[in-house]
């Protein structure tokens, strides 16, 4: 097959290429769960809708799926993370840091600091305004204003 059939092919066949590329697309939307590569490959499936329909018009199949992509990033895009966001049970990733157990990475006070939780370095001030926890020292979360975790015990030692 010369250059001119592999071309003829592919400009009858550009359906499959964009049908793979929706699915790659769709498929990398697994690894981010932020729903654009979703929008991207639903651009992409148009795209191959397209070119099913009108095999030769490349440029088409391309406009069809860049506004079917940006489409779907500006309008159904928020709307749907606004639905999961508001679901019942939803939690974002710093509202599951609440209750769990870190370490002070850098000195915290009650107007800056640092802490490492569950492998990620946050910025953090302390629960109590006067507290200082020192670098290494145990923390737990509050919706990252943290305290040292042995402060706790010497204050219920002290009552």
């Amino acid at each position: 097959m010369g250059e001119d059939g592999f071309l003829e092919w592919f400009a009858t066949h550009a359906w499959a290429f964009w049908g793979v590329t929706a699915l790659g697309l769709a498929a990398a939307e697994l690894l981010t769960l932020d729903l654009t590569l979703l929008m991207l490959a639903a651009g992409a499936a148009a795209g191959g809708g397209a070119a099913l329909i009108f095999p030769g018009l490349w440029w088409l199949q391309v406009v069809v799926a860049i506004a079917v992509a940006i489409l779907t990033l500006v309008v159904l895009r928020p709307t749907l993370l606004n639905k999961v966001r508001n679901a019942p049970g939803y939690r974002s990733s710093l509202e599951s840091l609440v209750g769990s157990s870190g370490i002070a990475t850098a000195q915290v006070t009650g107007s800056v600091g640092e802490v490492k939780v569950q492998g990620q370095v946050w910025d953090a001030r302390a629960f109590d305004p006067g507290m200082i926890v020192a670098p290494g020292q145990d923390v737990e979360v509050i919706t990252l204003i943290v305290y040292p975790v042995d402060h706790i015990s010497r204050q219920l030692e002290e009552n």
